[in-house]
């Protein structure tokens, strides 16, 4: 007897993370529907990536455009006018990169998706490095978030982060493991042709090749 591959919602960025978490995913059987979101980042190419790799998968992906509230969260280096530092995570010069609320907004109309396709599970990719400087990436807001899921809707739907206790390094391995091509990936905050290599997420993405003893097949601006 046939039984029907288990289905789960992804908010897909087109990041290294939800590009990992998306292959890991269909590699273990599930008809995924990524959801990405134009909410006025600075780094909106990261849209046209995830949308390159859907299409290549021949994925039912949705792009909502939110640009809307960006006057409501624009006083982020990522979606406003100041300047993204350069320099390495730290909780001292890069409060200016959290976008208020974000993830509560984006995983509340991911949820709502799931649950008007009756899916039961949906996923994001937090993971244990943005702990220190995001509130909405840690622990304790996936498991109230996860809740709430519960709670909201006629039909339960589970939150899952599978990464939120691993780092960058960690699930660079598993994505190389599974042989992916990070190229099809954009990390970079600044809202450029090529990755900068200088902002916290370029230089995070870098360490974490470096570590794993890989070459980041993406261009950057400068070596």
């Amino acid at each position: 007897m046939m039984t029907s591959a288990p289905k789960a919602v992804l908010i897909y960025s087109g990041g290294m993370d939800s590009f990992t978490l998306l292959h890991q995913l269909r590699a273990q059987g599930y008809q995924v529907f990524p959801v990405s979101f134009h909410y006025g980042q600075r780094h909106a190419k990261e849209l046209q990536v995830a949308a390159q790799v859907c299409q290549q998968l021949q994925l039912q992906h949705q792009i909502i455009d939110l640009r809307a509230i960006q006057p409501l969260i624009n006083q982020s280096a990522l979606t406003g006018d100041q300047d993204v530092p350069l320099a390495d995570y730290a909780p001292d010069n890069l409060a200016i990169t959290f976008v208020p609320n974000r993830n509560m907004i984006l995983l509340s109309l991911a949820i709502g998706y799931a649950v008007n396709l009756g899916i039961e599970a949906c996923y994001y990719g937090a993971h244990s490095g943005d702990h220190a400087l995001y509130p909405d990436c840690r622990p304790e807001f996936v498991e109230r978030m996860d809740e709430l899921a519960q709670l909201a809707n006629l039909q339960p739907v589970s939150l899952r982060a599978p990464f939120l206790h691993l780092n960058k390094t960690e699930i660079l391995q598993q994505g190389l493991a599974l042989g992916l091509d990070y190229s099809q990936s954009w990390t970079c905050y600044q809202g450029q042709t090529l990755a900068c290599g200088q902002c916290s997420a370029c230089r995070e993405r870098l360490d974490a090749f470096a570590r794993c003893g890989h070459t980041d097949p993406l261009k950057y601006q400068t070596a």
